[in-house]
């Protein structure tokens, strides 16, 4: 690098001073606005509500009822409900504890659920009713049939000692050694994120968010404490509602939504189904905050054909769950599109620091490929209980004293880019000639697919359990309507049917990351140096396409034929029949909205 490039790379473009994370935890700041604005409301979930003086009251009574059994600082306490106001309530209660919450959403299979709860040591798990049983020693606080008990319980705030440092939560991911991995973020992370965040956004009481995402996805760290640190109101989005692209437009219109986040994914589906029924657009939504996979042009181009003048500001942002959401952003205008090509990730947020680095550590020119390292004072403690893959992920930052300001990227923070840890992000960028980054994908085996990090490694390992299957590479494909979509070869002893392959793969593996495609082989292709010779490998076509897993009835009503006619045109296939399996023939929930 020449020193004026160098200059630019490791000082101007790699990141900008940032603010203090604010004060306190993340319960304390609910609890500051519950104080100033009790009766303003602050959660909303179909037809119930709650204000923030309601919301407090009844978290300090969970709180209490949980320290009575045991919780407080350096505990987990699993929280495994439906989306509902009780969520909100059971996430705030458990951190007024002094515990970090752990987030397991029931649509999960039990044996990943259970894995969960035995990997992280939590003894304690909130629930309802009609959720996955726990193992046998796990305490089970059922909100259903404990009301009364919790209703007798004070409604002032328990006398715990929390620090910022403590733990806020773990996420599990998705991790490539066949099992999920915990991500251990602390309460001054999260503040420093809205810290930082809220003057781009000017965010504040007069703002409705959306709490799309499940909160098993680190996106919801964005959305709800987003919304309620500040005073916002938010509006948990029924799972129902959030796969109906109608039903979601409307819920924006009635609820008077003014920030909503969305994979790119799903809001192209959302918009593709408001530009079908020629919805009107959403004069209160001032904010469109994309995150959790690559956000490409075929995502937003339905959006400026449809509401050209909307005043709706769309913002890219890139991020991993190891360093709190997000960590870059990038306004994206109809100026983007034209230009061709991928969409930017943008600059860093004040406070965070990206380094591209290239395999031996050294920064890279501009347009030259590198690895994303990210420092500053957003990072996770760490991975629970590994401190060997901690350690390998979490790198000492050769380069903390260069910058804007030194600081130690641990504790509290200072508002400094810089910091002597760094993570190493296993993603690709570069920098454009304006200083802003370009995402280009992974370095190794995890993909992102409709905002999901799934590690390759471990559908692969599901799929080596069943007794048949010799060998398996797991891949994705872009399929005839542009969706990535993962792919999984076999070799197999016999021959198995989708129906049969789905039926293992969903005792241990949440849906999306179950293959939408199979395809048999007699033996993986190799390269000369005994490798997988992925360029070998065949693509799907109608040579390869998912088998039919009962003898071919064709349609005979008109319903039949108009219910065949949809899911042909949708999957891209053939001779639909009367019995045949929507997701055996390589159907998911994204195709599901299009039917």
């Amino acid at each position: 690098l020449a020193e004026g490039e160098r200059e630019r790379v490791v000082r101007e473009w790699a990141g900008t001073e940032g603010v203090a994370p604010w004060p306190g935890t993340l319960h304390s700041q609910v609890a500051e606005r519950a104080a100033e604005h009790p009766d303003t409301i602050a959660v909303v979930c179909g037809e119930d509500a709650l204000t923030y003086g309601e919301l407090d009251r009844s978290a300090n009574q969970l709180a209490h009822h949980l320290i009575s059994l045991g919780a407080g600082p350096g505990h987990l306490v699993g929280l495994s409900v439906e989306r509902s106001t009780d969520m909100a309530v059971g996430l705030l209660g458990i951190m007024k504890t002094g515990a970090a919450y752990l987030p397991l959403d029931p649509a999960y299979p039990a044996d990943r659920l259970t894995y969960m709860l035995e990997d992280s040591g939590a003894r304690l798990l909130i629930t309802h009713h009609h959720t996955q049983p726990a193992p046998a020693d796990i305490q089970v606080i059922d909100l259903n049939t404990e009301r009364e008990t919790l209703a007798h319980q004070p409604t002032t705030a328990p006398s715990t000692t929390v620090t910022p440092d403590d733990l806020a939560y773990v996420i599990y991911t998705s991790g490539s050694t066949g099992r999920p991995k915990g991500v251990a973020i602390e309460h001054h992370t999260v503040l420093h994120l809205l810290a930082n965040s809220q003057p781009l956004y000017g965010f504040g009481p007069q703002d409705v968010w959306t709490v799309f995402h499940s909160y098993a996805f680190d996106f919801s760290v964005w959305e709800l404490w987003g919304a309620l640190t500040t005073g916002a109101r938010a509006v948990i989005v029924p799972h129902d509602t959030a796969r109906n692209p109608e039903a979601m437009w409307h819920l924006l219109t009635q609820e008077k939504v003014t920030l909503l986040s969305q994979t790119p994914s799903m809001f192209r589906e959302l918009v593709g189904q408001a530009a079908e029924t020629s919805q009107s657009d959403l004069p209160d939504l001032r904010w469109i905050v994309f995150g959790g996979e690559a956000l490409e042009p075929k995502h937003v181009q339905p959006w400026f054909d449809r509401y050209p003048d909307a005043s709706t500001q769309l913002i890219n942002m890139y991020g991993i769950t190891e360093t709190t959401v997000h960590v870059t952003h990038q306004v994206i205008t109809a100026g983007h599109l034209a230009q061709g090509g991928r969409l930017p990730a943008g600059r860093p947020l004040p406070g965070y620091q990206v380094r591209l680095l290239d395999p031996h550590g050294n920064p890279v020119p501009t347009g030259v490929p590198g690895e994303i390292y990210v420092a500053g004072n957003g990072l996770a403690r760490g991975y629970l209980h590994r401190p060997q893959l901690t350690a390998e992920r979490f790198t000492a930052n050769p380069h903390h004293d260069i910058g804007t300001s030194a600081g130690t990227g641990t504790g509290t923070g200072t508002g400094t880019t810089t910091g002597t840890r760094m993570y190493r992000s296993g993603d690709l960028a570069r920098w454009l000639p304006d200083g802003t980054l370009e995402h280009l994908g992974r370095a190794d085996d995890q993909v992102k697919i409709r905002g999901y990090r799934i590690e390759l490694g471990e559908i692969e390992t599901a799929l080596t359990t069943h007794p048949h299957i010799h060998e398996t590479l797991v891949t994705t494909h872009q399929d005839h309507d542009g969706h990535r979509r993962l792919l999984a070869y076999l070799v197999t002893d016999t021959p198995l049917t989708p129906s049969q392959l789905r039926t293992h793969l969903t005792t241990t593996l949440p849906d999306h990351m179950i293959p939408s495609r199979y395809i048999p082989l007699d033996h993986l292709p190799l390269t000369p140096s005994g490798k997988v010779d992925r360029r070998a490998l065949p693509q799907p076509d109608t040579q390869t396409e998912p088998t039919n897993t009962t003898e071919h009835t064709p349609p005979r009503t008109p319903t039949e034929h108009l219910l065949a006619t949809t899911w042909a045109t949708v999957l891209g296939t053939e001779e639909i029949g009367i019995h045949d399996n929507f997701f055996d023939l390589g159907g998911d929930s994204i195709l599901s909205i299009q039917v």
